[in-house]
């Protein structure tokens, strides 16, 4: 038996890009320039590799499906969906799942599709010890099994937001973070 080669971790990523990317013409062009990263990168899931790396975050759910859960992030300074680095997992679903769990304090977070629901790439801007480099995200739509939470050394706080209101005030929010609850209130209905 032999061991996965580096191209076979990253295979199964391709393809669901390649599958967003038919499912979502409009985003084509961010999903192929993921592809095309992960295809020449063969360290693509580590933070060594200091141009850029994937991550992966989630838009997380509350039982209802009518809020999310933010967290203000200590670095940034702003409110984002739950989510960090692949740390060398070439699976983003996992990554998403462990990084919405840790974040949040939450266990038994269950995806609502093992699909990809977005993806982005954003800049993030040098820090000391840390050259500025671009995150590649890998997003899901997860639910979690209950609206308590406990906050992680990396939030200056969490909170439940209305979708409604994350779709409407986009001064408070990131423009990722306004496109994930809005492409949820489309689908869902809710509002």
């Amino acid at each position: 038996m032999s061991l996965p080669t580096a191209d076979d971790a990253r295979a199964p990523l391709c393809d669901a890009l390649a599958q967003y990317a038919a499912r979502h013409p409009e985003r084509r062009d961010c999903a192929d320039a993921v592809r095309r990263f992960v295809r020449s990168t063969p360290d693509c899931f580590l933070r060594r590799n200091a141009a850029g790396h994937i991550t992966a975050s989630a838009l997380l759910l509350n039982p209802a499906g009518d809020k999310a859960l933010l967290t203000l992030h200590r670095k940034l300074g702003r409110w984002l969906q739950l989510g960090g680095h692949a740390d060398g997992e070439p699976c983003p679903l996992r990554t998403a799942l462990r990084e919405a769990e840790e974040e949040s304090g939450i266990t038994g977070c269950q995806p609502l599709s093992r699909n990809i629901f977005d993806v982005d790439i954003h800049d993030i801007p040098a820090r000391p010890g840390e050259p500025a480099h671009k995150h590649y995200d890998i997003r899901y739509l997860l639910q979690a099994p209950h609206e308590g939470f406990r906050s992680s050394a990396e939030s200056l706080a969490l909170a439940w937001w209305d979708i409604d209101t994350l779709c409407r005030r986009s001064e408070l929010f990131d423009e990722a973070v306004r496109r994930l609850a809005c492409l949820w209130q489309a689908r869902s209905g809710a509002s």
